[in-house]
């Protein structure tokens, strides 16, 4: 039989309460279990003394009689000295999905897309700019007997 030392929720909704117990792996989380080793208050601030709660005698008890404890007991163990917790390395953990890698990528040709768009839009209307520019020099240049002209034909229509 593999026993277990774990967690098993206790308390009421959002108000959560947990026994650290020993427990056949094939147990249900909240269900039958073997012995209470201790208890963990979440609710409690971190430095409170009775957040973790831990039967030293009993804890040791069943590390000698060959018991695994779950990821987060052994931190409690570790932290109470009674456990070599060492801190798992999951690089790929942090890591994006396919999904996300390729939302990203969409993502990133529509950036450079919008990009390519505005630099071309800044071109085109400093070309405009230029047009516009030139037109007025021209018009500026032009004798001052032309630009009455101009301006009569219109009112005569």
């Amino acid at each position: 039989m593999a026993v277990k030392l774990r967690l098993a929720r206790h308390g009421a909704k959002k108000r959560p309460y947990y026994r650290i117990v020993a427990a056949d792996v094939r147990a249900p989380r909240d269900g039958r279990f073997i012995e209470q080793v201790g208890a963990y208050n979440p609710m409690l601030a971190k430095d409170d003394e009775m957040r973790v709660q831990l039967d030293v005698e009993k804890v040791q008890a069943w590390l000698k009689k060959g018991a695994r404890p779950t990821e987060r007991v052994a931190r409690f163990l570790g932290a109470a000295g009674l456990w070599e917790w060492k801190a798992g390395n999951n690089p790929e953990k942090g890591k994006p999905g396919e999904k996300a890698l390729e939302r990203i990528e969409e993502r990133k040709e529509k950036a450079e897309a919008r990009a390519a768009a505005e630099a071309e839009a800044k071109e085109a209307a400093a070309e405009a700019k230029k047009a516009a520019d030139a037109a007025a020099k021209a018009a500026a240049e032009a004798p001052a007997e032309e630009a009455p002209a101009a301006e009569e034909t219109p009112a005569e229509e």
